[in-house]
């Protein structure tokens, strides 16, 4: 049985996402334990430059196998994903997190009658084989999957893993791949690709997170935190919780929980949450966690790192002055 790994990398301008590249460095380094090789498939038009293939290979990808297809959805994804199996005959599949990586697993395990790991937070090669991790229970157990059958499909949890050149990087061998797009994985169209306000990154990416919630009272008051994540500078940028994204406060591509996304910045700003078990499942990956809120029993005090009673609207502009002082020292 082949002990190859293929990992689905996401891009957008030509630029790989964090999340694709640290599971690619991570399928690497397991590719060698099982001593097979890691590839990458890039899925894409002109933006699937050689400058881009060369890039995966600096982050262990051996071969890059390069196809066209629409961006922004899963179903061709899965296509690709699939002629790649039946050219090649890889024993594991490794997607990022994000919105598309369970989207595109789920569809692949059908397709294939695979086994799949979501949320996965850790990978390791034990006995020739690949055993995911994941907590379960609201994070309080970690559960390990192992795959029966010719294939096993494992999807990263966003930031999970560390986006890190190959210790020997090589020259990636670039594959060209045709790929039969299916009639249905064309019927949908990315119509409108939403960025969020206040940052010029994903919030996936950012090292830094000034988060909101309805603590701030209003949607007005998202300024107060998109002017401290303007003073914080690159690397920052704002997220919301669920409660205000479903009132329209903030857009949803902002949302961190359960039903939003998973993020794991350095700095956690959360500025008028409370903590609720949902949100927490989507942050407390966070390298360290400051929390505001003028409720002392608040949940989030129970596991930030430092916290601070008291209003957000007069706390956060005294902290974006002392933020913009400290910069520009």
């Amino acid at each position: 049985m082949p002990s190859d790994i293929l990992v689905y990398v996401l891009e957008h301008e030509g630029t790989p996402s964090k999340s694709s590249l640290g599971v690619l460095a991570q399928a690497a380094e397991l590719a060698a334990e099982l001593g097979g090789q890691a590839d990458a498939l890039l899925l894409g038009g002109e933006e699937a430059t050689d400058e881009l293939c060369a890039l995966l290979g600096a982050y262990g990808a051996a071969r890059v196998l390069r196809s066209h297809g629409p961006l922004g959805l899963a179903q061709p994804v899965v296509d690709a994903l699939d002629a790649a199996i039946d050219r090649c005959g890889y024993r594991y599949v490794i997607l990022g997190g994000g919105l598309l990586g369970p989207e595109i697993g789920a569809g692949l395990g059908a397709r294939r009658s695979a086994g799949v790991t979501v949320e996965t937070t850790a990978i390791t090669a034990r006995d020739g084989e690949l055993v995911a991790e994941r907590p379960i229970f609201g994070e309080t157990q970690i559960s390990e999957s192992r795959f029966r059958g010719e294939l096993g499909i494992i999807v990263g949890r966003a930031g999970a893993f560390e986006a890190r050149p190959a210790t020997t990087p090589g020259a990636a061998e670039v594959v060209e791949l045709d790929v039969p797009l299916r009639p249905y994985s064309t019927r949908a169209q990315v119509v409108k690709r939403d960025e969020q306000r206040g940052a010029e990154l994903n919030i996936e990416s950012a090292e830094v997170l000034v988060a909101g919630g309805r603590g701030l009272g209003d949607p007005e008051s998202f300024k107060l935190c998109e002017d401290l994540a303007v003073a914080f500078g690159d690397g920052a940028a704002v997220a919301a919780t669920r409660a205000v994204v479903d009132a329209g406060w903030y857009p949803y591509a902002a949302q961190v929980g359960q039903t939003g996304k998973t993020v794991a910045p350095k700095l956690y700003l959360a500025a008028g949450i409370s903590g609720a078990v949902q949100h927490r499942v989507g942050m407390q990956g966070s390298g360290t966690i400051v929390a505001v809120n003028k409720d002392a029993g608040a949940p989030i005090f129970d596991f930030c790192d430092l916290g601070v009673v008291g209003d957000v609207k007069q706390i956060l502009p005294k902290l974006t002055v002392a933020v913009a002082a400290a910069k520009g020292a």
